[in-house]
């Protein structure tokens, strides 16, 4: 057994956990960390995708009973049809615009600086969001209508580009369109359920042969890793988004994305694709 490959699966797994539901873009910062531990083959990047496995069993696990009631209650219950609905509503517009044109992203934007670029972006992004008036429309997730997951649903397809957050996009996207907070960080984690998991199994299937029987120790040591950093960060969001703003991670993004670029313009770091 690999101990140093089982520290970076470690390492990788708990920075997947960590961002995966902050609005830091999980992918940006997997990007990055594979490059420092120099885990940025192909079979790397499998790797940083199928761990999302474990940061998705942190939200099923933290949401059980409320995901088995839904389910249980399709059929006779208005309010968790419509749930279901609008999640399957929302995850499309990613779903199509990933299928027809991610080769092409995963081609061109995949790098240091678009990764940083969008981290900036992103970081002002909420920063006016957060300053302009917030007039709160929807309170729970039930009020929720077709057109509202639509929207949130168009505003998670911009995490295709590297850098952007997936829960940044949908929370910001949100609140932007009359959800309240906790709503719109409650849709995020459900939304993240078939957007992450279909996404892994999808890459599964598709770079199917690159799986093999020694990766096994790796691929659990990762999926755990992910699955306890990300439980820690679920509870911990919810509460936070109670009383606070987002902007601190607005702050963040902003630094860390000027790091990332005066890094890779004076060759400090020789970040890869």
């Amino acid at each position: 057994m690999d101990l140093e490959l089982l520290l970076k699966a470690a390492i990788m797994g708990i920075v997947e956990g960590l961002t995966e539901f902050l609005p830091v873009s999980s992918t940006g910062h997997l990007i990055l960390a594979a490059t420092l531990l120099d885990f940025h083959d192909e079979r790397g990047k499998l790797f940083e995708i199928v761990i999302q496995s474990g940061a998705i069993l942190a939200v099923v696990w933290e949401f059980r009973r409320r995901i088995f009631t839904t389910f249980a209650n399709f059929h006779s219950d208005p309010q968790a049809r419509r749930l279901l609905v609008n999640v399957a509503i929302a995850f499309l517009p990613l779903a199509v615009i990933g299928l027809l044109f991610g080769s092409a992203l995963k081609a061109h934007l995949f790098n240091a600086t678009t990764v940083a670029t969008a981290f900036i972006v992103g970081g002002l992004l909420i920063l006016w969001a957060e300053k302009r008036q917030h007039v709160v429309r929807v309170h729970t997730v039930e009020e929720m209508t077709a057109l509202d997951a639509l929207k949130v649903g168009i505003a998670q397809a911009f995490a295709l580009v590297p850098g952007t957050s997936r829960s940044g996009a949908t929370i910001i996207g949100g609140l932007l369109f009359g959800l309240s907070r906790q709503v719109a960080t409650e849709f995020t984690f459900y939304l993240a359920i078939p957007t992450l998991g279909l996404a892994s199994l999808y890459s599964l299937y598709d770079q199917r042969e690159l799986l093999v029987v020694d990766d096994i120790g790796m691929w659990v040591v990762g999926m755990v890793a992910a699955f306890a950093s990300a439980f820690v960060c679920v509870r911990w969001l919810i509460r936070y988004v109670s009383t606070h703003t987002f902007i601190p991670f607005a702050w963040y993004r902003i630094a860390f994305g000027i790091v990332v670029l005066v890094t890779a313009w004076t060759g400090t770091v020789a970040w890869s694709n």
